[in-house]
Order: structure tokens, then sequence, then C-alpha cells
């Protein structure tokens, strides 16, 4: 009797627990996802957000909708998914500006570090320290000795204060002891267009975009801010080994959601992208196409954590050198 009674209270506390398991995951999605992007369509987090959606769509049976919610370098959207409820139906499609913008932004409503928690890392897009062809320099050296001869007269362009391309442009100067003058766009395209017209000297920006000018001679591409070469440009040097030893910035994208999602639903879409990166021939072929390239493994949530972690004490400190701030 004592047997049946232990097995009783044993089954009667494991019905009791169902409701629980299913918060914490158990048949999710049980209908359709938002992965909200914090900048317009059309640039590289939303392209990266839609080739991921289809995917996760397909591999788990319910919609992932993109809804673009842009504003403050992405802080508006990211702002948007901590406030939501956090059952996981409402994700951040993040970037490497959600790990700046902790230690740029003065008056952030949210702390990234502690309110978003990482599910996946999505990709990585190199940069390229690309110049106008019409600015006399051919290497990271000759554009060092440039900038030291005309200090605060070689300019730097970026596609707004606080994206990659900015913070690279400052952590290029610190490395160097160069004073070079930073000039804000309202995105790539019109920075791009000033970059080739020689209205401004260098830009720092993702390096796919720039690729096509590049080899087509309109702009000069002096190497690539990732710690290695990349396979699709293996011709162009990087930084590092250009003369800046230890310089590295790759723009990096991932997928966050609200603080207190459960732990199985954070598993559950990790899992579902891995296999999208790793298994489905589709979205590798549009990676390749984009020139985006695969996360490292093993591509887990405490390992994108880990990283998460990293990459803002090292934005921080950067803003904190160069006496960074925006209001």
């Amino acid at each position: 009797m004592m047997t049946l009674s232990k097995a009783a209270l044993a089954l009667a506390a494991a019905w009791a627990l169902l409701p629980a398991a299913q918060a914490q995951g158990t048949g999710y999605p049980g209908k359709p996802v938002k992965l909200v992007v914090g900048y317009a369509p059309g640039g590289a987090t939303d392209i990266g957000a839609r080739l991921i959606a289809d995917a996760l769509g397909k591999d788990l049976g319910q919609s992932f909708i993109v809804e673009n919610r842009p504003g403050a370098n992405s802080n508006i959207g990211a702002e948007y998914v901590v406030r939501a409820p956090a059952d996981g139906y409402t994700l951040f499609v993040g970037s490497i500006s959600t790990a700046i913008n902790q230690g740029l932004y003065t008056k952030l409503a949210f702390d990234a570090g502690k309110d978003l928690v990482p599910v996946a890392q999505l990709n990585v897009v190199p940069n390229i320290l690309a110049v106008s062809a019409k600015l006399p320099v051919n290497s990271v050296a000759e554009y060092i000795a440039y900038g030291k001869q005309h200090p605060d007269k070689l300019t730097c362009a970026s596609p707004g204060s606080g994206s990659s391309a900015h913070l690279g442009c400052e952590l290029f100067k610190l490395k160097t002891g160069t004073s070079i003058l930073h000039v804000p766009y309202r995105g790539s395209g019109p920075a791009v267009s000033d970059l080739l017209g020689g209205q401004v000297d260098s830009m720092m920006d993702n390096l796919p975009p720039l690729l096509a000018q590049i080899r087509a001679g309109k702009l000069k591409g002096l190497a690539v801010t990732t710690a290695e070469r990349v396979d699709f440009a293996s011709d162009i040097p990087t930084v590092a080994e250009s003369g800046v030893p230890g310089f590295e910035v790759a723009a990096w994208f991932g997928v966050f959601a609200p603080a207190g999602t459960p732990a199985q639903v954070v598993e559950t879409v990790n899992k579902a992208i891995n296999r999208a990166l790793n298994a489905n021939p589709d979205v590798r072929a549009k990676y390749q196409s984009n020139g985006f390239m695969l996360p490292p493994a093993p591509n887990s949530p405490a390992s994108f954590q880990r990283f998460f972690n990293s990459e803002i004490k090292r934005w921080g400190e950067v803003a904190q050198a160069t006496r960074l701030k925006i209001d």
C-alpha cells in the first residue's frame, strides 16, 4: 500500500508540473513568433533576420514574422522586446551595436547585459578599411602615415554614430595614435556615395557591399578588420598583419529573448537556428551570396552569452577611452 501511495503521489506531482513544463517550452511554438529588427528593411540585420525567419518557420512549423522597429541605432527595437512578455513569442535580432550601445548611450531605458538573453549568433560580417581612389595611399602603413601628417584632416565615414564602422575607426585611432575625423551619415548608402565621390577619405564598413566597388577600382581596399583573411577576398590582408597587431572588428548578428524567457524555449530556438546554419543548403547558399560568415562553434546560448558579455566590456572600454557618449 505504501508503494502504491508513493506512486500515486509521484503521478499527481508529475501532472501538477505539466503546465509549468509547457510554459518552459513544451509545445513551443504554438503560435506565430515575431523577430524584431531595430533597423529599416534592406540592411544586413534585416536580410539576416528574414533568412533565418524563413528557415525557422519551415523547421518549427510556425510563422516567424520580421517586424522592423527602427531608431536610435536599434535601441527602439531592443526596448520593445525587453518590455514584451518573456514567453519566446517576441525575439530581438540584434547586432554588435547592441553591445556597443550599452557603453555609448547615457540614457538607455534597459540594460542589454541583464534584460536580454542571448539565444544564438546568426552570422559574422567582415568589415574592410576602404579608401577613396583619390586618396594617395595604398596600404595601412601609408594610411597611418598620412593620418599623422594630416591630423584631423583625414576623414573616416560611418553609417552612423555607434555603428561597428564608427567604433572600428575609434579603435584604430587608439591603436595607431592617429587623429582621424569621424563623419557620421544616416546609413551606409550616402556614406559610400560620398566615399566614391571623394568627399570623405575612408570608411571601415561591411565588406560585401563594398567589394564590387573595390574590384572595379572605384575604391581601394586596404585591409579587412577580421582576425584572419576572408575566404571570398583572400587577396586583401588583415589590419593586424598590416602593422596594427591585435586589431579585430567584425560585425556580428544574433537572436535575443527578453530576460526570464524559459530555458527550454531558448534551447528550442537555438537548436533550430543551428540546424539552419549547418544543414540547410538554401541558407548556406544565401549566406555565401550575401558575404555572411558562420558564427563560431558551438554557438550555444552559453557561448553566445560569454561572447556578448565580452563585447559589452570591450566596446564600453573603447567608448570610455575615447570619451564617446550619446544622450
